[in-house]
């Protein structure tokens, strides 16, 4: 019978299907891959990890043998053209079906549903041997399972990203179908390439797979062993309830904690964590509302802080470099569920540079600008109180809008009651340079008219008098080189100069509101008094200011929403129930076109100005039709704006849904406009205290709708970018890189470290696939001279398309190869 001859055989071998992490380390990579061989390695450190075991690279080759893959397999590859993407894709999808529905050998099956068992008791000790256990618990546990390279040159050009994980993984059917699935996926078309192109045996190559148990965390976090911000030694910790997207997602404020390196907790900062992101019945993730009583409750108790800092400090020891860990707490007990090197310590600044401020807190908010400003305390309630400010003093009001932009130029600092980082005034105090501190709730209750204080805008605090000098944020000049481009988000021409420090030269966002707010006039004003002159000359002073600094400016046209310009000069009285689905945007402008024609204009002499070095991307906000499109475009026809590049914002579903015939109508170029779209997705208002804790860009909503676009972008060879404040979110920027966005815009305080941070990821990430049209000559030398070592050719011949379908893959792993990679494979692994 071939179940007792496997029997047999796998005795005689001495096969083991199963090695727990007490068995291996990382030397173990041809047993248990890079993954298991790492993780076992922490494990036999003495740190705490989710227990777990590793299905053997051995085992694979024994299930591979016993089902009788081999030949079918080795038959299959043999009639691969490969360099026929389609026939490549259509038989390694065929092997892969073969390794998923064959029969798993009885005898391995017992081996690793034993060891499951194993690991689902209560004491689920990886030392133990199964026979040591009577009985296992009738409840199966969850697991995740995760693919493991063996081969390291095969894991470092094609496996990262490519192989399978799957988490929540519970009883043992679902466990054996998952490790199938692993090893099948050890054929994925890219890493099925790169063997035939590296002349390595098919037959070589071998895949473990990691089994852990999942752990269900009621406190979670991450650890740096060493300040990844200031040139300090402490350790630093962060820790919310629930699981740890919280943090990584940014929709929660951790608690924050300082260890020295001798041990000793020196500083806790306690957040209001007003939510806590949990595992569903259904093994997903939701969002829970958290009573004020748990909310502002310390998320650690000491003891656990000091011991999460000790075993960083030995795991920064262990590796012989400082670590950005990941912990989750399951009942009181800790586990490191990942560790990597910090890769910024060369970008830290001395905390000599910034006092350290002691002084009575009086306020603390968040750190929405950085810097350092002190003054006398001007509150704000309505448009008259604007007066009373002076230069120097420090503004504090309920929340911040358009119409106070001039006065907040005078300002030392801004402190709101409302708020958060993308709030008008922490994105516009950060162009400006002005420290700003949102979200405090009762600063215009607290604080008192004439009062002096310290807005301290790194850290959020605010403290009574003076205790510090002014200090600005320093701008860095940009010297990352990157082949995703990146450009400034600018408002205010008179902070072009500033901006111009970053040494980008393109303005991938300039709104058209800033230069209204300074006028103190609604367009309106001008339209209704005969003066739509006077409106093309102040649109055209503003935009002629910035280009003294920039030669690639992309302008929306004006997006002027009646809450937030009612105080405007000659703006209308009457303010809309609900402004945000109201009459603004590209539907303002075409039924008052005698504004927008004003605004183009006013673009068109600059472009014509300046030797017509100046170029100039008209951009239309709140699309909805291809109609609007096209009535835009006649109008900028009719002015004689020849040189227009012509833009959509995409900041509704309905471009979504439309992109493609977007696209056919003919444009240069998309801007995402990720907050309103974020909030026409999720139907919630970021402004509003009682829903924004669920306002979250990151949703797969918005990100399949980005996804979406982007790929029809490049079918129709139209630029893809982002503006706003997302693309200064890393979590986003990486989603966009791994997408393959062709630009991304930022405040200019943080361009230098979101283009450093693209660098890495480029270098790690496969290049995305690349549109070309038939004959074409491809102008990106890396991706030249990638295609040239891979094919032979930079000849776009065999890549091209017909405008309807996807756009042709040019294979990622070769260029990746060739065009750089992580400096060690598990650092690369760990990004995905």
């Amino acid at each position: 019978m071939p179940a007792k001859k496997g029997v047999l055989e796998s005795r005689e071998q001495n096969i083991a299907f199963v090695k727990w992490f007490s068995e291996l380390n990382k030397g173990s990579g041809s047993i248990a891959g890079g993954k298991g061989a790492n993780l076992a390695e922490i494990y036999n450190l003495g740190i705490p990890v989710p227990p777990g075991f590793a299905v053997t690279a051995q085992a694979y080759d024994y299930f591979i043998k016993t089902a009788g893959l081999n030949e079918k397999i080795k038959i299959l590859l043999g009639k691969i053209d490969y360099e026929d993407t389609k026939k490549l894709d259509e038989i390694t999808k065929e092997i892969r079906e073969f390794i998923t529905e064959a029969k798993m050998p009885q005898e391995m099956e017992e081996e690793i549903l034993e060891a499951y068992n194993t690991l689902g008791t209560a004491d689920s000790d990886a030392e133990k041997k199964a026979d040591d256990f009577l009985k296992t618990s009738s409840a199966k546990i969850l697991v995740a399972v995760r693919s493991s390279a063996t081969t390291e040159d095969l894991a470092e050009a094609s496996f990262a990203g490519q192989q399978e994980t799957f988490l929540n993984i519970q009883g043992d059917r679902p466990l054996l179908d998952a490790i199938k699935k692993c090893f099948a996926s050890l054929f994925t078309p890219r890493a099925t390439y790169y063997r035939n192109k590296k002349g390595f045996r098919h037959e070589s190559a071998s895949l473990a797979v990691v089994v852990q148990k999942m752990v269900d965390s009621n406190k979670s976090g991450v650890i740096f062993s060493k300040d990844p911000s200031q040139k300090r030694d402490d350790v630093i910790i962060e820790a919310v309830f629930g699981l740890g997207e919280g943090i990584v997602s940014g929709q929660i404020t951790p608690d924050r904690y300082l260890v020295s390196p001798n041990g000793k907790l020196v500083e806790k900062e306690i957040k209001d964590k007003k939510i806590a992101i949990v595992k569903s019945p259904e093994g997903g993730q939701e969002k829970v509302k958290l009573k004020p009583e748990i909310s502002k409750k310390q998320v650690l108790k000491d003891t656990e802080v000091i011991r999460l800092a000790e075993i960083a400090l030995k795991l920064e020891t262990h590796y012989k470099k400082p670590q950005d860990i990941e912990f989750a707490i399951e009942a009181d007990e800790i586990y490191i569920v990942q560790t990597r090197p910090i890769t910024t310590l060369e970008k830290r600044f001395s905390s000599e540079s910034l006092k350290e401020l002691k002084g009575e807190i009086i306020l603390s908010g968040l750190a929405a600008s950085p810097g350092i400003g002190a003054g006398k305390v001007k509150i704000v309630h309505n448009p008259g109180d604007l007066a009373k400010v002076n230069s120097g003093d420090i503004l504090v009001t309920e929340m911040t809008n358009p119409d106070m932009v001039v006065t907040m130029q005078r300002c030392s600092a801004i402190i709101t009651n409302e708020g958060g980082l993308t709030a008008h005034a922490a994105i516009v105090s950060r162009e400006m340079g002005i420290p700003a501190v949102v979200g405090t709730r009762e600063a215009t209750i607290k604080l008192r008219d004439g009062e002096l204080v310290t807005v301290d805008g790194f850290t959020g605090k605010i403290y009574r008098g003076k205790v510090s000098e002014s200090v600005q944020k320093e701008i860095k000049p940009v010297d990352s080189k990157t082949r995703t481009q990146l450009k400034v988000i600018l408002d205010l021409p008179s902070f072009a100069s500033r901006a111009a420090k970053s040494r980008l030269n393109g303005v991938g966002l300039a709104r058209l509101e800033g230069i209204i707010a300074e006028s103190g006039k609604h367009p309106n004003y001008f339209l209704g008094n005969g003066k739509i002159k006077d409106y093309e000359e102040i649109i055209f002073r503003g935009i002629s200011k910035i280009a003294e600094y920039f030669d690639d400016i992309w302008v929306r046209t004006s997006d002027i929403r009646t809450d937030e310009f009612q105080n405007l000069q000659g703006a209308p009285e009457k303010v809309e129930a609900n402004p945000m689905l109201g009459m603004h945007g590209i539907r303002f402008s075409l039924k008052h076109p005698e504004i927008l024609k004003a605004e183009l204009n006013a673009m068109k002499r600059v472009s014509e100005g300046n030797n017509g070095k100046t170029k100039i991307g008209v951009m239309a906000p709140q699309v909805i039709s291809v109609e609007e499109v096209r009535k835009l475009k006649k109008m900028i026809s009719d002015t004689g704006f020849k040189n227009a590049k012509i833009g959509v914002m995409i900041e509704t579903p309905a471009a979504v849904e439309i992109i493609k015939d977007i696209c056919k109508e003919g444009i240069d170029f998309i801007s995402f406009g990720t907050n309103d779209l974020t909030q026409y997705t999720l139907a919630i208002d970021r402004g509003n205290e009682q829903v924004q804790s669920l306002y979250d860009e990151m949703h797969p909503s918005v990100l399949s709708q980005l996804a979406h676009v982007i790929k029809a972008c490049k079918q129709y060879r139209v630029e893809s970018s982002i503006c706003g404040q997302a693309g200064s979110n890393r979590d986003m920027v990486r989603f966009l890189v791994s997408q393959g966005i062709d630009s991304i815009s930022v405040n200019a305080d943080v361009a230098a470290d979101i283009a450093q941070y693209v660098s890495e990821l480029e270098s790690n990430l496969p290049l995305t696939p690349v549109a070309i049209e038939k004959g074409e000559e491809i102008k990106d030398e890396s991706i030249k001279g990638a295609i040239e070592d891979t094919i032979g050719s930079a000849s776009a011949a065999d890549y091209t398309y017909d405008g309807d379908e996807e756009p042709p893959r040019i294979p990622g792993a070769e260029l990746r190869e060739k065009t750089g990679s992580a400096e060690e494979k598990d650092e690369m692994l760990d990004i995905f």
